[in-house]
């Protein structure tokens, strides 16, 4: 990984619908060499997948919740069934595994709070759940996909 990935890197998550000539001027690299290292960055797992970045607000769904979930099972055949749930769910658009008093903290977008209680019905049919906190964002203040590249070695 050197300087010429990282800008690569940082440009493509900025926006990665730029044209590859685009990329190749602004990283400074000719076009097959630049396009030699997207395919490297891609294929060694730098790059996951190449997304659009959509506007909850116009999809409807501008209700962010933070759903803490505690639960007594502490077992691989309860994880792996919780995980198939919330996998279900397309409201629910990041589950972390938590360590301290929340089990499981979950962001899920909807467009009000009755539709989050269709959510929440689904999430308490979930054997073994001992607490479900819901907190309701009021404000974004801040939210994007790019990663640091600081840290990158």
């Amino acid at each position: 990984m050197d300087k010429f990935d990282i800008a690569i890197l940082s440009r493509l998550q900025a926006d990665c619908s730029v044209s590859l000539n685009d990329l190749a001027e602004e990283v400074s690299l000719g076009s097959t060499a630049c396009w030699r290292r997207v395919q490297k960055l891609e294929e060694s797992g730098y790059i996951r997948g190449r997304v659009a970045v959509l506007d909850r607000r116009k999809l409807n769904v501008g209700v962010s919740v933070f759903v803490s979930v505690s639960t007594s099972q502490h077992n691989q055949a309860w994880i792996d069934r919780f995980h198939e749930i919330v996998s279900e769910i397309p409201e629910v658009v990041e589950v972390y595994r938590m360590a301290g008093d929340t089990d499981y903290l979950m962001r899920v977008v909807v467009p009000d709070i009755e539709a989050y209680d269709g959510v929440y019905k689904r999430l308490i049919q979930v054997p073994g759940l001992s607490d479900v906190n819901s907190a309701f964002a009021m404000e974004q203040i801040k939210y994007t996909t790019e990663l640091p590249l600081k840290y990158v070695k």
